[in-house]
């Protein structure tokens, strides 16, 4: 018999997690009564192994979120290709041997998600935030086609610091994309320093954030008539695809 039983989600403050739900629901429905998802909220990276210490044959797979899905990476023994090209992990296989297999389902979610979104008009992209999670969205932008730039609070090669955007910034970059976590439970009343004025109905806002369901980022941008999407079904979609990667 088995006896991996053992899913469960790294990340820091993370007792507002979308995937142990998930995945308790998905067990239940596909009648795995053994198998089990937890929340290991960490104050460090460091602590990482210690999870695994002497219990690594219990785990089949691990989900990683902010603010771990870079600095994971130093811990496991294989990484994707894609996954190499991101520079971020989301979604861990353990072997059966063992062996820790780092692999990105984040921009897979992300691009199944908004696909059926884009017009023709969609050319170019404003990625607001630098962490883990905007480096997957690049990857996804990248392979549609869609030109990008990232938007951050310190200056780097390349960015728009968020001071610098204008009305002809916005009105070039027509997807506008927060991948930062500003606007997430319980700071709803907080939003990405964007001059949203000079937001129009060609413009389309997309929110990583699935809690809550409207950020305030997608409030100010749906009032002036763009097309808004949070992150609830790239989630699902990336939380299929890792169930998809720890059964192969």
């Amino acid at each position: 018999m088995n006896k991996r039983f053992k899913f469960g989600l790294i990340g820091k403050n993370i007792s507002y997690s979308f995937s142990p739900k998930y995945f308790a629901e998905k067990f239940a429905q596909l009648g795995l009564k053994d198998l089990k998802y937890f929340n290991f909220d960490i104050p460090e990276i460091e602590e990482f192994p210690f999870l695994l210490y002497h219990r690594e044959e219990e785990f089949k797979g691990l989900n990683v979120t902010i603010p771990y899905k870079e600095s994971i990476m130093r811990y496991l023994n294989e990484i994707d290709e894609d996954a190499k090209q991101i520079g971020a992990v989301n979604t861990i296989k353990v072997t059966d041997d063992n062996r820790l297999i780092g692999y990105n389902t984040d921009h897979y979610g992300f691009q199944k998600s908004i696909e059926p979104l884009l017009k023709e008009h969609h050319k170019k992209a404003l990625i607001l935030g630098t962490g883990g999670a905007s480096k997957a969205i690049a990857f996804a932008l990248k392979k549609m086609g869609i030109e990008y730039k990232f938007v951050s609070r310190s200056v780097s090669e390349g960015n728009y610091l968020y001071s610098m955007l204008n009305k002809e910034i916005i009105e070039e970059y027509t997807i506008i994309i927060n991948s930062s976590p500003i606007g997430t439970h319980p700071n709803i009343n907080e939003s990405p320093n964007i001059p949203y004025q000079f937001i129009t109905d060609k413009h389309l806002l997309y929110d990583l954030i699935y809690n809550p369901s409207e950020t305030k980022f997608l409030r100010e941008g749906s009032k002036q008539g763009a097309t808004i999407k949070n992150g609830y079904e790239m989630l699902g979609l990336q939380a299929e695809k890792s169930w998809e990667i720890w059964n192969s």
